[in-house]
């Protein structure tokens, strides 16, 4: 594909042989028809199925000048932050979205993103399943929706984020911008969220959240028991790591950092309204 791509999409998947491929042809049908060159990277954490498999014979069949796929693979499972990470660092593109392997937010929903990032000046652009219910078209257990508001409860007096959903699995970035905060990332579980809006927000930078559509998806790799302790930790290490100055090296070249000064800063496709 010739010149750098607009927009990356980095899929991080753990075992999800059983939908991969539907939503790898879901995502590239869908770039292939925007006036702008993408890419696609997947980034396999260590699966233990076949994953990794099907995404190389994907990316392999795949023929486009416009939109490229290629496969990045853990040597294990490190977590979902780590994946993202190693994702964002691996990305060309001005802009960077990041969305589960299961599709819960339409791949279309990207258009909310790039609309706050390319025309409203936005830094970080994330969607939402807290601002306005009629977007969820199949919620979770109701258990899950407890889990979530009590964890949201966590994230505002823990880090005094005042957003409504830090965890749904779409997000949009500008690349310039948020690269060291990217490299100064230590959450390596799904508490990464948090780390990155907390730091951004650090750092200065605007961010903002939308509503978009949503629906839960059976199979998820979040377990209520299992993993609602280490998010709750994970918080608790955003705030030791900060007292302990752990992210002062960043703090320092916060000035510096690329910000949008102006809607005509960035780069805008043609059919963004």
């Amino acid at each position: 594909m010739g010149g750098a791509p607009y927009l990356s999409v980095i899929v991080p998947a753990f075992d999800e042989a059983h939908r991969i491929e539907r939503s790898l042809r879901e995502i590239t049908h869908y770039l292939e028809h925007r006036p702008f060159p993408s890419e696609v990277i997947v980034v396999d954490d260590g699966s233990h199925d076949e994953t990794a498999r099907l995404v190389q014979a994907f990316a392999d069949a795949w023929r486009s000048e416009h939109v490229s796929v290629r496969l990045l693979r853990n040597e294990r499972n490190f977590g979902k932050g780590y994946s993202v990470r190693r994702g964002f660092l691996d990305a060309r593109g001005e802009i960077v979205l990041f969305t589960d392997a299961d599709l819960s937010a339409p791949i279309a929903e990207v258009e909310r993103l790039l609309h706050l990032i390319a025309v409203e000046g936005a830094d970080v652009a994330f969607g939402s399943r807290g601002l306005d219910r009629r977007f969820i078209q199949k919620p979770p257990t109701r258990a899950r929706q407890w889990a979530g508001r009590i964890f949201n409860l966590l994230v505002r007096l823990l880090t005094g984020l005042p957003f409504k959903d830090t965890q749904c699995g779409f997000k949009a970035y500008r690349r310039a911008p948020l690269l060291p905060i990217f490299q100064h990332q230590r959450i390596r579980g799904f508490g990464f969220d948090v780390e990155i809006l907390y730091l951004a927000r650090k750092c200065g930078l605007r961010l903002r959240e939308t509503p978009v559509l949503w629906a839960h998806a059976e199979g998820t790799k979040v377990r209520l028991l299992r993993d609602a302790w280490r998010m709750a930790l994970d918080l608790m290490r955003i705030r030791m790591n900060d007292w302990l100055g752990r992210y002062r090296l960043l703090t320092a070249v916060a000035p510096t950092i690329e910000r949008c000064p102006s809607d005509a800063a960035l780069t805008r496709p043609h059919d963004l309204p």
